[in-house]
């Protein structure tokens, strides 16, 4: 009885780990609905469709329209199911029949959210679904991130990939808009501290405007330019301020950011 158990035990974890592609370790290729291919997963699908010659031929997988798999151990096509109905092998350590998702990695640690409507990875208690942003944040941010709606349904504003079910970290910023984690490591090493979506400053600016502060006192303007006055909209606070002009930068009245633009004078009423 034991020996049949140890057997059975076995064959269910037959070649664990040892098939899939560079997105997923799984016992498993999906057949795509929408052109009848066969791949490993919907990411190898869709890499393969945006190279085609014809853009009207590009189209993504919908994961929950995945019908039929075939089992990489006995390559029977079958149903979507977790065990293949051929040989018993489990097809995927973490199996999701909602989104037809198989990983054998499951350190990952996988869970469905339901109000996503897709499989996350790093562990249910380790996250927490925002209602508002309409995706699922660490619990670091939680109470700790300003509310954008929908912040993550929408391309990352530096490699244009999708947000919200990309394989990639992502990171909200202080005005709430995100991106991914690698994208905003590179644009800070790059000298850019503004968001590209909305402009404002993305980390604490004091120290550089304080050195702002200290190459305007010590430059002085030509005379014609003194006591020129310019309107300006800060992006930090979106605040209108008239300004004397400086060649080094204009300064929010309010709070105190430079990380302002010059604007046409406000309208006089009728």
């Amino acid at each position: 009885m034991e020996k049949g158990a140890s057997s059975a035990n076995e064959r269910l974890h037959f070649g664990k780990m040892g098939y899939g592609c560079q997105h997923y370790r799984r016992r498993c290729k999906i057949r795509a609905p929408c052109c009848n291919e066969v791949f490993w997963c919907r990411h190898c699908h869709n890499e393969a469709s945006s190279v085609l010659k014809n853009p009207s031929d590009w189209h993504e997988i919908v994961r929950q329209d995945v019908k039929q798999v075939i089992c990489s151990v006995c390559d029977t096509e079958q149903q979507v199911a977790q065990l293949c109905s051929n040989c018993g092998v489990n097809m995927g350590e973490y199996f999701c029949e909602i989104c037809k998702f198989f990983d054998d990695d499951t350190e990952k640690e996988h869970f469905h959210c339901q109000e996503c409507g897709i499989c996350r990875v790093g562990g249910r208690d380790n996250y927490f679904h925002c209602k508002k942003c309409g995706s699922c944040y660490s619990n670091a941010l939680r109470d700790n991130h300003f509310c954008v709606e929908n912040s993550m349904r929408h391309h990352c504003p530096i490699c244009y990939e999708y947000l919200f079910d990309s394989l990639k970290d992502t990171t909200v910023m202080k005005c709430g808009h995100t991106m991914h984690c690698e994208c905003y490591y590179e644009m800070i090493k790059r000298d850019k501290y503004c968001c590209p979506i909305c402009s404002k400053s993305v980390i604490d600016m004091s120290r550089t405007w304080m050195r702002i502060d200290e190459e305007i006192e010590a430059t002085e303007m030509p005379e014609d330019y003194r006591y020129k006055k310019v309107w300006i909209l800060c992006n930090d606070c979106n605040d209108t301020t008239e300004v004397y002009f400086h060649i080094i930068g204009q300064k929010c009245s309010h709070c105190k950011s430079y990380n302002t633009r010059t604007i046409s004078p406000p309208a006089l009423p009728h």
